[in-house]
């Protein structure tokens, strides 16, 4: 099934877990996908699937979401090449370490913030133009986990909280515009993020990530037939 052929579609944290599932989907059903990560091996790795699945060659861009600079040179080379965006799929995390909150390191907090929220935020201002521009409107999709919340995961929590104020924010700002903002919970997957932070749990009974994508990926696009 080639139905997404010619669009456009990004995805940071592609080279693992749920955000390479995405790519992977995405790409076999012949969206053009722009995969970011840090790891060169990884993403070479993902476009060696997506061909191998008859879908296009993949756009593999090795970058730390914490850069700002490399995240504006970002928009504006996607504007150069396909002059829109038509899916951001928004996967890229930080897991700190475990902690109590009396005990939570500097610079635990620092990089989850850093990852989790300003580059969140660093994002959606770099990509909402381009999403704006795309036929029917563009998507961008959020993953909210719940499953991870509790006691020792206060640093955790508190990055991917002050992300869902920024994109829900977002997403009521511009309810009027073309422009589909998704909050989705995916189950708990055997993912290395879940092994830190559950290690030694029985992984057989999870999700996989493939399952969750190829689950979710309906609701994806139906938001933007329903918005058109």
């Amino acid at each position: 099934m080639q139905d997404l052929k010619g669009q456009a579609a990004l995805v940071t944290g592609a080279s693992r877990g749920l955000g390479r599932a995405f790519a992977e989907a995405l790409g076999a059903r012949g969206a053009e996908v722009i995969a970011i990560a840090r790891t060169v091996g990884a993403l070479e790795e993902l476009d060696d699937a997506i061909r191998a699945a008859g879908g296009p060659q993949a756009t593999l861009v090795p970058l730390d979401i914490t850069d700002d600079p490399a995240i504006e040179r970002l928009g504006a080379a996607i504007h150069g090449r396909w002059g829109k965006l038509d899916l951001w799929i928004h996967a890229a995390v930080n897991d700190p370490p475990l902690s109590p909150a009396e005990h939570a390191a500097d610079k635990d907090w620092d990089k989850a913030m850093a990852v989790n929220a300003r580059a969140t935020q660093r994002l959606v201002r770099s990509l909402d133009p381009l999403l704006r521009l795309a036929p029917g409107g563009g998507r961008a999709v959020f993953f909210d986990d719940a499953h991870n919340t509790g006691p020792f995961h206060g640093t955790y929590a508190a990055s991917k909280a002050a992300a869902r104020a920024i994109t829900t924010a977002w997403e009521v700002e511009t309810a009027r515009f073309p422009l589909n903002v998704l909050h989705l919970s995916p189950p708990p997957m055997p993912t290395g993020l879940r092994a830190r932070f559950r290690p030694g749990e029985d992984r057989a009974g999870l999700a996989s990530p493939r399952d969750v994508a190829a689950t979710m990926l309906p609701t994806v696009l139906a938001a933007a037939e329903a918005r058109a």
